[in-house]
């Protein structure tokens, strides 16, 4: 059973919990997870990496309804935020962005999820959730303007109901937890979900947030995108057990999703988002999926992982597999795609010249709101900038 809860079913122990067992007969390696056909744990998966629909009981019905429209729609989130993402890359590789955190290969996680929301819905995410904002309708350039540091993310959470990005890593769970606390004060029906990587997993807040969302029976999402890389950390030297299988310690369901299938994204974030609405309390979900570049532009992957493993999970490349799955049922035609690549380089264009069009950040911008009513440090450290900014001047450079 790919479900696993303490609250609903009959108490279990947990993988690795026998007396006696040895650390490598209870530790299964994300590597081994992902290979997994038969035994625990298992992936909910509804498209294969070679395009085929595969049947799945428990999930098939919250995908039933998809219409050929609708996955064309799927596939054309998926190809515009990978476009959007390279642009962003582009850009800083050349200097117009002050750093860049890349979703490439986590676009079924996103879109699927994202599509599952509704309007009602509360999203709060971290700093890599591009292809979330794209579905909430965040405009891609206030994310870039942020990166560029000429805005705190331009844009007004209330009206996408989608929080400001954040950048401390696992805080925005408790930010999601309390705010879905508050709407079950309110009796509100909507739901609330929150993002967060395999790395944040590890953190105290998120701990927190399992806690008190279990305690108050909050109807929030924890939607962690298992990319199996926290910069430069494998997600086996994490945790001993497979992320969602956490969930049974605070006594509500996890799930893992195959995070490159954006159906059985899609399905299983729309059965969280269900129980959640229904007063059922949090579930935790774990989409498995790859990161395939870089954990930021600052980061050099091939210091810690080997190109085998890249190329085995390019394989399984989320929009591709969408793409084989539209061909092979006849959803879609090459006047589709050829349209979808036009609008593509269209996308790229218009971010390329407003990224070019915005400002300069202000450098002395940091030293804004650090105290209410200023202080003495902070005015000698903004002094000590300015004399260092002004050197650059004196030698005739910018």
């Amino acid at each position: 059973m790919t479900v696993e809860s303490t609250a609903a079913r009959t108490p279990r122990r947990s993988a690795g919990s026998k007396a006696g067992t040895t650390g490598a007969k209870r530790t299964t390696t994300a590597k081994k997870d992902a290979a997994a056909t038969g035994g625990e744990p298992q992936l909910v998966q509804l498209l294969t990496p070679e395009g085929k629909r595969v049947k799945n009981a428990e999930f098939d019905k919250y995908v039933a309804g998809v219409t050929a429209e609708e996955l064309r729609g799927l596939y054309r989130d998926m190809v515009l935020t990978r476009r959007f993402d390279a642009e962003a890359t582009a850009l800083q590789r050349q200097g117009e962005l002050g750093l860049w955190a890349s979703l490439l290969g986590q676009e079924a996680a996103q879109i699927g999820s994202g599509r599952a929301l509704r309007d009602d819905d509360y999203v709060f995410p971290t700093y890599r959730e591009h292809g979330v904002a794209w579905c909430r309708g965040v405009d891609p350039t206030n994310l870039l303007g942020m990166f560029r540091g000429v805005n705190n993310g331009g844009w007004d959470p209330n009206g996408n109901n989608f929080h400001l990005y954040t950048i401390v890593i696992g805080s925005q769970t408790l930010h999601a937890t309390g705010y879905a606390m508050g709407v079950a004060k309110d009796g509100a029906d909507s739901a609330v979900i929150a993002y967060f990587g395999d790395g944040a997993s590890s953190q105290g807040d998120v701990a927190e947030s399992f806690t008190f969302s279990a305690v108050y029976n909050a109807p929030v999402v924890f939607f962690c995108q298992n990319n199996q890389w926290a910069i430069s950390e494998p997600t086996e030297k994490q945790s001993r057990v497979p992320i969602y299988q956490r969930a049974q310690g605070f006594g509500f369901p996890g799930v893992r999703v195959d995070g490159n299938d954006v159906l059985g994204c899609l399905a299983v974030t729309r059965w969280a988002l269900e129980r959640a609405r229904s007063g059922e309390g949090p579930t935790l979900v774990e989409a498995f999926t790859y990161r395939m570049g870089a954990h930021t532009t600052s980061d050099d992957p091939t210091r810690y992982r080997g190109d085998e493993e890249r190329q085995a999970w390019e394989a399984k490349d989320p929009i591709l597999r969408l793409r084989r799955y539209l061909e092979a049922s006849n959803h879609a035609d090459e006047g589709f795609f050829a349209e979808l690549e036009t609008e593509s380089e269209a996308l790229g264009r218009r971010v390329r010249e407003a990224v070019r069009a915005m400002p300069d950040p202000d450098h002395f911008a940091i030293f804004e709101n650090v105290y209410a009513d200023g202080h003495a440090l902070v005015d000698e450290e903004r002094a000590q900038f300015a004399a260092y900014q002004a050197s650059f001047a004196d030698q005739g450079g910018n």
